[in-house]
C-alpha cells in the first residue's frame, strides 16, 4: 500500500500541468489510463488456473486458523492407524479437535447473523437481502439456453412495443414552474465533498471498474484534487464524459419462481463506473435540495425518497382505507403496473418536463440533456456480451440518478 501511495503520488494525478487543458473526456481517459498503468506496476497481470469456492461470509480467520489445524490433526490420526480406532490417543485428539472446530462454526455463524440483523434493524431493504441470503434465496444465474445477445434483443423490443403501443396517446402537458424557481447553474464541488462522498460508498464495484471501491477509498485523498476538477469541469460545461455514459447490463430475474430459460423473467440492470456515479451524487444532492427547497416534489411520493419508503405507503393506504370504511363507505383500491417504466421514459419530455415545471435551464438542463444523450450499453453473462447499442429511451436502472429522474416524469400524482 505505502508502494502504491508513492506512484500516486509521482503519477499525473497529482500534477495539475498534465490536466489542467483537458475536457471531460480527456480527463476520464486520463484516470483509467493512469489507474492502469499504476495497478499494472503493482500488480502485473498473471494467468493462473484456480478453482472456485465460495466462502460463508462469516468464514473468518479464527475459522481458517481452525480448518488447517484440524487437517494437521487428522492427518496426524491417520498415521497411527484408521480413524475408527477410539482408543489411540491420535484418533481422540483429532475427534476432539473436530467438536471444537464444528462448535466454533456454530458460533461464528450464529454471531454474525445475530450483528447483521441487529444492525440491520432500521434499513429495510438490506434487511430482506440478509434473509434471502441467510435462507438460501440468493440471487439465480441466468440460464445458459438463452443468450446475452437474446436477452438484448428482448429489452430493445420490449421498450419499442410499449412505446408503440403507446404512439396514439394525448400530448403530455406541463404545468409552469412556480414564480422564482429557477436552477441554472451548479455549485462548484471542493476535495472535500468528494472525499466525504468516497469514504461513504460501499466496498464494491463493477467489472468497468479500472480501481476497486476499498483501494480508491485508501488513496482519495491523494488524488480527490484531479476528481475534484474532473467533477467541476463537467458541472460548468454542462457536458458528461462519454465514457461515463457507457454500461454493461446485468440480467437479473425479477422473481426467484421465474423460468430462467425464459427472457420475459428478467430485468435490465445498468452497471456503471464508480465515479461515473460519484458525479451523479454530486448532481442529485444539489438538485434534490433544490426540489425539497422550492417544494417541488409530491407529497405522497413513496420510494426512491429518504424517509418516504413503501412502508410508508403501506400506511397511509391503509389509514385511508380504514377512514372510509369507519364512516360507512365502501373502498376500492385500483392499482397500476407501468412495464418497463424506466426504460420507455421519453427523453425529450423529460427534458421538457425539467426545464418547464422544474425550472432547470441554462447549465443544468445541459448537463441532463448530455446526461441522457450518447448512452452506450450491452447485455453481458458470463463471458460473453452482446453487441453495444445506443440507448435512445430510458433512464438507467443502477444509476444514482435514475429514480429522482423518474420520479420528475410522470404529468400528475394522484391517491386514489
Amino acid at each position: 500500500m505505502d508502494a502504491f501511495l508513492t506512484d500516486v503520488q509521482s503519477s499525473p494525478f497529482c500534477d495539475e500541468q498534465e490536466w489542467q487543458g483537458l475536457d471531460g473526456d480527456g480527463l476520464a481517459e486520463l484516470y483509467n489510463k493512469s489507474i492502469t498503468v499504476l495497478l499494472d506496476h503493482q500488480v502485473p497481470v498473471q494467468h493462473i488456473t484456480c478453482r472456485r469456492r465460495l466462502t460463508s461470509t462469516w468464514f473468518d480467520d479464527d475459522c481458517r486458523k481452525a480448518k488447517r489445524t484440524l487437517r494437521s490433526t487428522e492427518k496426524a490420526a491417520r498415521r497411527t492407524g484408521p480413524l475408527s480406532d477410539t482408543n489411540s490417543p491420535a484418533v481422540v485428539a483429532w475427534r476432539t479437535q473436530r467438536r471444537q472446530y464444528y462448535d466454533l462454526l456454530r458460533q461464528k455463524r450464529s454471531d454474525f447473523w445475530t450483528t447483521r440483523v441487529d444492525a440491520q434493524q432500521s434499513q429495510p431493504s438490506r434487511l430482506w437481502r440478509s434473509f434471502d441470503e441467510l435462507l438460501g434465496r440468493g440471487r439465480i444465474p441466468p440460464s445458459t439456453e438463452i443468450s446475452a445477445s437474446d436477452l438484448h434483443s428482448f429489452f430493445d423490443n420490449k421498450v419499442a412495443a410499449v412505446r408503440a403501443a403507446t404512439a396514439k396517446a394525448n400530448a403530455p402537458y406541463f404545468t409552469s414552474a412556480p414564480l422564482g424557481c429557477v436552477l441554472r447553474l451548479f455549485s462548484a464541488v471542493t476535495p472535500a465533498d468528494v472525499v466525504s462522498l468516497v469514504k461513504a460508498l460501499p466496498d464494491k464495484q463493477c467489472a468497468s471498474d479500472p480501481l476497486p471501491t476499498w483501494l480508491l477509498k485508501k488513496c482519495v485523498h491523494v488524488i480527490d484534487p484531479f476528481l475534484c476538477h474532473l467533477f467541476n469541469w463537467s458541472l460548468e460545461h454542462g457536458s458528461v464524459p462519454s465514457s461515463f455514459k457507457s454500461a454493461y447490463i446485468t440480467p437479473l430475474l425479477k422473481k426467484t419462481d421465474l423460468d430462467p430459460a425464459d427472457v420475459k423473467s428478467y430485468q435490465p440492470i445498468s452497471n456503471l463506473t464508480i465515479v461515473s456515479k460519484l458525479l451523479e451524487r454530486l448532481v442529485s444532492l444539489q438538485l434534490v435540495k433544490y426540489l425539497k427547497d422550492n417544494n417541488l416534489l409530491p407529497d405522497l411520493q413513496s420510494a426512491y425518497r429518504a424517509m418516504h419508503s413503501t412502508e410508508t405507503a403501506v400506511l397511509k393506504v391503509l389509514s385511508d382505507i380504514l377512514l372510509a370504511l369507519d364512516s360507512g363507505n365502501l373502498v376500492m383500491l385500483t392499482l397500476l403496473d407501468l412495464s418497463a417504466a424506466f426504460d420507455s421514459v421519453d427523453h425529450d419530455t423529460l427534458l421538457k418536463r425539467l426545464h418547464t415545471s422544474y425550472g432547470l435551464s441554462g447549465q443544468v438542463i445541459n448537463w441532463f440533456a448530455s446526461y441522457l444523450s450518447g448512452r452506450v450499453q450491452h447485455v453481458r453473462i458470463s463471458a460473453t456480451s452482446s453487441t453495444p447499442s445506443v440507448v435512445l429511451y430510458g433512464i438507467p436502472q443502477g444509476s444514482v440518478l435514475g429514480p429522482i429522474l423518474f420520479l420528475c416524469t410522470p404529468p400528475i400524482y394522484c391517491s386514489l
